[in-house]
């Protein structure tokens, strides 16, 4: 999958260090290369969670079939 800029994606594997789990939607901000993106995830209500560089196996591109649901973030 050829990744762009601004494209929305859900990440397939749980990042605790970040506080993702799978399934969190974020939007690709930069490609570095094919294998390389970075990715930001907000909260609801537009804060930044996390701004990182995943590998492409990491995400997959949101499916017509996706639903948006909300999760409230683990207590730090």
């Amino acid at each position: 999958m050829t990744y762009r800029e601004l494209d929305t994606v859900v990440v397939t594997k749980d990042l605790p260090a970040l506080g993702l789990k799978r399934g969190d939607v974020g939007a690709v901000v930069q490609v570095y290369s094919p294998d390389a993106l970075e990715v930001e995830f907000v909260t609801a209500t537009g804060a930044t969670q996390a701004v990182v560089t995943l590998s492409a196996d990491y995400v997959r591109p949101v499916g017509r079939k996706d639903l948006l649901a909300v999760r409230q973030l683990d207590a730090a």
